[in-house]
């Protein structure tokens, strides 16, 4: 307990072995250890008024130091990067008159017209014209190969069209009585349409009599039907205020789901998650509601201040986008689950009724009764070249047996 002993002990150098009892090679680690951590003190442990500082081993000093790099802030532009004419288009929240195929072609009926753009090229063509007695045109949707189209009418018939030569492949009759407005590919072969009575119909395309399946669940238009990625679910929203969740395997409901109090105008089934299906109430109901497909529940509804008129899941982040209606007719960005509202995209002078996205999920276009289609950037180009998903197709391709 005597300080001044037990200081001078810590002090007192060690007295170094014979030199006979080391080896060389410990004498030069010894040396290199004195060098490098001792930095010429005795002692690890001594008393002293200030420490030393630590010296950088040269070890360290050749290692270089790798920082990660921060993550680039995500800006989306307020205002869109292209604004097109589309005069003429028909402004119904039954009807989907806007579709954006795998091969970067975005189609669009206006009245009794369907054009075709090329958004690699910015080309435009005009891929029909319909009669007088079959327009306006009610709906259009790309096949998952890209090539293919079919186009619902006024009067009830559903045309198919291969868009490299322009042909008319075959015409689906007496499915409806009156407008299909929405038309859903589960895969190639394989087209589901909604009509004005609640009815819904599988069409194998392949086929002469193509009706091979009816759902019945809804007593009112049917304003939007998706199929999940798996191919084996189908949403439907209708003019009724329901969701239904159809099962393949049968013909009524796998969940009936009715807490919304208006017209559902768009459901979307989410690319990360599969038994989850997000659904947007019309003007008196004005959410966005999210469903546990799986357990038949009501996992969260978020009040949005507009009636939903489209939504889109993105395909690059955890984030859901929502067209609507009046008082600001915009494009809002949520992001998910915590449905913080991260952009919101104005523009347009009437509802965005019609909103579709890019097969790169970097661009959504947005065409409203002003007479205008709007295409936004939501997210940058990747320069990484990566090999393209494969679509869920069947094991044969529809119309090499069209007839």
């Amino acid at each position: 307990m005597n300080m001044n002993i037990a200081e001078a002990l810590l002090n007192i150098p060690r007295k170094d072995e014979s030199t006979d009892e080391v080896s060389p090679s410990r004498a030069a680690y010894r040396k290199l250890l004195a060098d490098t951590m001792l930095q010429g003190r005795t002692r690890v442990l001594s008393f002293s008024n200030r420490p030393r500082s630590p010296l950088k081993s040269s070890l360290e000093a050749q290692t270089p130091t790798h920082i990660q790099p921060a993550r680039k802030r995500r800006r989306i532009p307020q205002a869109p990067e292209k604004t097109l004419d589309a005069p003429d288009i028909v402004g119904d929240d039954r009807f989907n008159v806007l579709d954006w195929g795998n091969k970067n072609v975005l189609s669009i009926a206006l009245d009794d017209k369907v054009y075709l753009w090329n958004a690699t090229d910015g080309s435009t063509t005009e891929l029909v014209t319909v009669p007088e007695s079959s327009a306006p045109i009610t709906s259009v949707s790309w096949a998952p190969d890209g090539r293919h189209i079919a186009i619902g009418q006024y009067n009830s018939f559903v045309e198919l069209y291969d868009v490299t030569t322009k042909k008319l492949l075959r015409t689906l009759a007496g499915i409806h009585q009156g407008p299909v407005g929405s038309l859903a590919w589960n895969n190639n072969h394989l087209l589901t349409t909604g009509g004005p009575q609640g009815a819904i119909i599988d069409n194998d395309v392949r086929i002469q009599s193509h009706a091979v399946r009816s759902y019945r669940g809804h007593d009112d238009v049917i304003c939007s039907l998706k199929w999940s990625s798996c191919g084996k679910h189908l949403a439907s929203g209708g003019a009724d205020k329901l969701v239904n969740i159809w099962d393949v395997s049968r013909s009524s409901p796998l969940h009936r789901f009715s807490n919304h109090t208006s017209t559902v105008r768009a459901v979307a089934w989410c690319p990360f998650k599969d038994n989850l299906l997000a659904s947007g109430g019309g003007e008196t109901d004005r959410c966005i509601k999210f469903w546990n497909v799986s357990a038949g529940t009501c996992l969260k509804s978020v009040e949005t201040g507009s009636e939903v008129c489209g939504l889109l899941w993105s395909k690059h982040e955890r984030e859901l986008l929502s067209s609507h209606g009046p008082e600001k007719n915009q494009i809002a960005v949520w992001k998910y689950p915590s449905m913080t509202k991260i952009a919101e995209l104005t523009g347009h002078t009437s509802s965005v009724l019609y909103m579709t996205q890019s097969p790169d999920g970097c661009q959504v276009a947005s065409a409203s009764a002003d007479e205008t289609l709007k295409l936004w950037q939501i997210n940058e180009k990747s320069t990484e070249k990566k090999a393209p998903k494969s679509p869920h197709v069947g094991p044969t391709n529809m119309f090499s047996y069209i007839r």
